[in-house]
């Protein structure tokens, strides 16, 4: 068969990587968007676009119907689903097919039956693939006999029709089975209206290794080596690499035949990956099959990064689209190898270092690395909200070793900034350079065990580095006495006074020509009490949002953002934004000057001090509002009179909303 127009099923990130290896096989690509989505890149890249739906997922990327029209329209013979939305969905790769088209992946059937957890293992089984221990009784008090010493507790309680943690317990304790059971069961009715269990031993500090396999119509199936995805949080991924680095040969052999042999058993064609759940020391370890993803996995990069055939890379995503084609394998087992080492990091929209919260807003600054493979769709300016998946983008490198693969990972990371919107960027930072994760310490529980391990590194910098920025940002006008630098005839240069909310406390430093000073004010008085603490600065290098510092001999470049309420710093891959408690001290000039107030961030109005026709004084406060936990008045930026209120008291207001327009007076302000 033969594939000319393909339809991307899917958005952001992985719509644009299955754009590019489509355009590198001379294939014309349609991608589909929401209302939300009308703009974004994916929607650019593409030959064609076509509107699917409303900004819900179950009203757009989810709709069926709606794809399939999109594809009817415009001529596509192929869809490919990408990964999550509707990628495992089997109704759908069954309606695709009886539209007369090629779906890129697996069958609807084997679908069906690698879907479901219980016949996934009884397929496992038929392979002579080893299987995590099962208990089987009708009910709990048989369960509890069923249990013995030697398989031991804790177990696990899982739903067998779905996936995501839904319908999953631990249960430790012999006494909370039954409360377990029940819960489980409600849950997966609930997620996914089947509430069949299975219960079979729990092997904790276990690690997470999968096999990835490409198999075509032809009967050759082959392994792409393995990875190792430990690093984990809540069951979610967070740092993936490939190969597999505390695994034995004998093991990694195990796991390579055992997922050849359990894809020949269930006819699989296309991309796979196959998941086991690796236990013990080297020598002495335990292997046990977990599930098979019917799809292209999300971490597949590192696979692509390390895996040769006949010394050349290969690139996942055109094998698929030629096995969908009908062509054969262009390579056999022998021919595969794997060089160097590689990882890849997960960029989340979301505080990890406040419960891994879900976060929304607009991406105003970013930087990816140019020193990594970046695959992403996030840009500057763009608005990112809770309506999809929270993971902007990944972060790939390979090195010769792991060691050297995981330094070039810190590096990258130290390159890459967001502004404006909370990431884990520090955090994978932070994790990539943990001497638990260079010393392969992390198994899938850690990070859950070990909620404490991994926090925010370099606060002190990056103040002095906010300090320095915000005391440089203002420019009045041409030559030495438009210039906010602390000239003066009869003297050395003063301090410029800056003021920020460094770690819930209000300080002010004190920016010289050459040094910065905390604990003080340019009169040198303290402003709390402590003992004052000075930094040697000299600047070395500033582009537009990045900053180059010498701080006590040693050179920091950070992004740098300042803004009206806020200055936003990001360095080492951590983002601080410390507040500003007078926001029209030095370098006000980046506020607005046409009289527009804006919600700095998401919050509550606590109160509102103007009325429409109003005349109001620069700096006067227009409003008060709450947000993280502090209060922040909102001042006219201009003096004149206030035209427009949409604040009201008690409601909430999102970033960047419109809260005030003050009309500019005539002649200025005082």
């Amino acid at each position: 068969m033969t594939i000319s127009t393909l339809l991307i099923a899917n958005r952001g990130e992985i719509a644009l990587r299955v754009i590019r290896a489509a355009h590198d096989l001379g294939l014309r690509t349609v991608a589909v968007y929401s209302d939300a989505d009308r703009t974004a890149p994916h929607v650019r890249a593409a030959d064609a676009a076509v509107r699917i739906g409303p900004t819900p997922a179950s009203e757009s990327y989810l709709s069926i119907g709606a794809i399939l029209e999109a594809a009817r329209a415009t001529g596509a013979d192929a869809i490919h689903p990408g990964y999550g939305f509707l990628s495992e969905r089997a109704a759908f790769a069954r309606a695709v097919v009886e539209a007369g088209l090629v779906f890129v992946g697996p069958s609807a059937e084997v679908m069906d039956r690698m879907g479901r957890k219980d016949i996934a293992r009884e397929v496992a089984i038929a392979a002579g693939v080893p299987v995590v221990p099962r208990f089987v009784r009708e009910n709990a008090g048989g369960l509890r006999g069923a249990i013995t010493d030697e398989s031991g507790w804790p177990v696990l309680v899982k739903a067998a029709a779905g996936g995501g943690g839904k319908g999953m317990r631990i249960v430790r304790d012999p006494a909370d089975l039954d409360a377990a059971l029940a819960s489980a069961r409600r849950e997966a009715l609930s997620a996914f209206g089947d509430d069949t269990l299975l219960v079979e031993r729990y092997v904790e500090h276990g690690r997470h290794v999968e096999v990835q396999i490409i198999a075509d119509a032809h009967g050759n199936v082959v392994h792409l080596f393995d990875r190792d995805c430990s690093a984990q949080r809540r069951h979610q991924k967070v740092i993936e690499e490939a190969p597999a680095p505390t695994i034995s040969e004998t093991v990694r052999r195990l796991l390579h035949e055992s997922s050849v042999a359990l894809a020949r058993e269930v006819g699989y064609v296309n991309a796979g990956t196959v998941e086991f759940l690796v236990a013990g020391e080297p020598g002495q370890e335990e292997a046990f099959f977990l599930e098979m993803n019917t799809r292209l996995q999300v971490e597949h990069p590192v696979t692509e990064e390390v895996v040769r055939i006949s010394g050349r890379s290969v690139d996942l995503v055109q094998l698929q689209l030629r096995i969908a084609a009908g062509d054969p394998l262009p390579f056999t087992q022998d021919q595969v190898t794997v060089r160097g080492h590689a990882f890849e990091a997960r960029v989340y929209a979301e505080d990890a270092f406040n419960g891994f919260l879900p976060q929304a807003g607009v991406a105003e600054s970013v930087r990816w690395s140019s020193r990594a493979r970046i695959d992403a769709a996030l840009e500057s300016g763009q608005e990112v909200s809770t309506s999809y998946d929270p993971m902007l983008g990944k972060v790939i490198v390979r090195g010769a070793t792991r060691e050297a693969a995981r330094r070039a990972l810190v590096t990258a990371l130290d390159d890459t900034a967001i502004l404006g919107l909370t990431t884990n960027l520090g955090f994978l930072r932070a994790l990539a350079d943990s001497e638990e994760f260079r010393a392969n310490e992390i198994d899938t529980a850690w990070l859950d065990s070990h909620p404490d391990a991994i926090r925010p590194q370099g606060l002190e910098t990056a103040m002095v580095l906010g300090a320095w920025a915000l005391a440089h940002a203002q420019v009045r006008g041409a030559g030495p006495f438009g210039t906010a630098d602390g000239w003066r005839l009869a003297g050395p240069a003063a301090r410029t006074p800056v003021e920020l909310v460094v770690d819930g406390e209000t300080l002010v430093l004190a920016v010289g020509a050459d040094e910065v000073v905390a604990g003080s004010t340019t009169g040198g008085s303290s402003t709390s009490g402590g003992d004052e603490r000075t930094w040697r600065v000299h600047p070395i290098a500033a582009e537009p949002d990045v900053l180059r510092l010498e701080i006590d001999d040693q050179v920091h470049e950070a992004a740098v953002r300042v803004g009206a309420h806020a200055v936003d710093v990001a360095h080492l891959g951590h983002t601080f934004s410390f507040a500003r408690p007078d926001a029209f001290g030095p370098g006000a000039g980046a506020a607005a000057s046409d009289g527009t107030v804006v919600a700095p961030m998401p919050g509550t109005v606590l109160s509102v001090g103007v009325d429409v026709g109003q005349e109001v004084q620069t700096g006067d406060v227009l409003a008060v509002l709450e947000a993280m936990k502090m209060e922040l008045s909102l001042k006219a930026p201009v003096t004149g009179t206030v035209r427009t209120v949409g604040a009201v008291a008690g409601e909430q207001v999102a970033l960047g909303a419109r809260l005030f327009v003050v009309e500019p007076a005539t002649g200025g302000g005082r």
